[in-house]
């Protein structure tokens, strides 16, 4: 059924394959020097994600994609720390972290985490940052408890990832698709899947220290988390939920002409699948792949201090 819109749209495919495949610690420029960066200790610790805080001022929630790393952000987080307190969250089943939730659902419980953990901690409407599927867990947070968030940004994200396979695409006929993604990541060997990594890896993300870092992270995930997460980003739909949202959201979305996806075509679909939400700010980011953080990273910085000052 989408074999046409795969022949017309082959850098959005190679995107959303790309979260199934290796959407992975996209160590968003987290070259060498982000590992070695001393991370600080956990102050908070579920079955469903881990939470380390650093600095002080205003809250400031930042969560990865799928198969990511905290790192992701760890650049970002702490050039906002002298004036924010910066809560970096890590996903279970990604880059290490332990998973206990078999083939189960995945993003609606990280959502419910993230409630539950802004309640714990006694946060007052924090912005919330998240990329990728990090940005679908932060609309939909704010969806369902919009007395617990102040703001979102998503990052490259959008409320339908399989949108990207054509105006057509329900989250129902998407379903055996998703069932497929899901498949292929339990039954690849290591050898095919580290290839796999390394080639999609090429499409998201400009840098190549970056590229590296994202097959490591993505071979460190459980295989059983990130099939879990690419059926539920597959198949959840938050469109529907778009017109009743009063937080205010940001979306900034990445464009590239050389080998990403052309300006043109993300401002369509981003202007598009965000329609609904009254008062979205869209900014598009040039000259990036999906890992905006990794190739734009001072563009990016930016956005989110204007995004913070609002």
């Amino acid at each position: 059924m989408f074999n046409a819109f795969f022949k017309a749209r082959p850098r959005l495919r190679a995107a959303l394959f790309g979260l199934a495949v290796c959407s992975p610690a996209f160590v968003v420029g987290i070259s060498q020097a982000f590992a070695q960066e001393a991370a600080g200790p956990v102050a908070y610790s579920s079955d469903r994600l881990s939470v380390e805080v650093i600095g002080s001022g205003p809250d400031v929630i930042l969560i990865p994609g799928l198969a990511s790393s905290r790192d992701v952000w760890r650049t970002e987080a702490g050039r906002l720390a002298p004036m924010h307190r910066v809560h970096l969250v890590q996903l279970a089943g990604f880059a290490g972290e332990p998973w206990h939730h078999g083939d189960g659902p995945f993003v609606a419980p990280v959502v419910e985490a993230l409630a539950t953990y802004i309640d714990a901690a006694g946060l007052d409407h924090p912005a919330v940052i998240g990329h990728s599927m990090g940005g679908l867990s932060a609309l939909m947070l704010a969806q369902q408890y919009p007395a617990s968030v102040g703001r979102v940004m998503s990052v490259d994200s959008l409320p339908f990832f399989s949108a990207m396979y054509g105006p057509q695409v329900t989250a129902e006929n998407a379903r055996p698709f998703a069932e497929q993604a899901a498949v292929g990541i339990l039954n690849a060997d290591d050898a095919g899947f580290c290839a796999g990594q390394a080639q999609t890896a090429i499409g998201l993300v400009r840098d190549p220290t970056t590229r590296t870092a994202m097959v490591d992270w993505s071979m460190a995930s459980d295989r059983h988390a990130m099939a879990a997460a690419i059926r539920d980003v597959m198949t959840t739909d938050a469109r529907p939920g778009l017109g009743a949202t009063t937080t205010p959201v940001w979306a900034v979305y990445a464009a590239d002409a050389d080998g990403g996806t052309p300006a043109a075509m993300a401002d369509a679909l981003w202007s598009g699948e965000y329609a609904a939400l009254p008062g979205v700010t869209l900014i598009r980011v040039d000259d990036s792949r999906h890992f905006i953080m990794a190739d734009q990273p001072d563009r990016l910085a930016a956005i989110i201090d204007r995004f913070l000052d609002q």
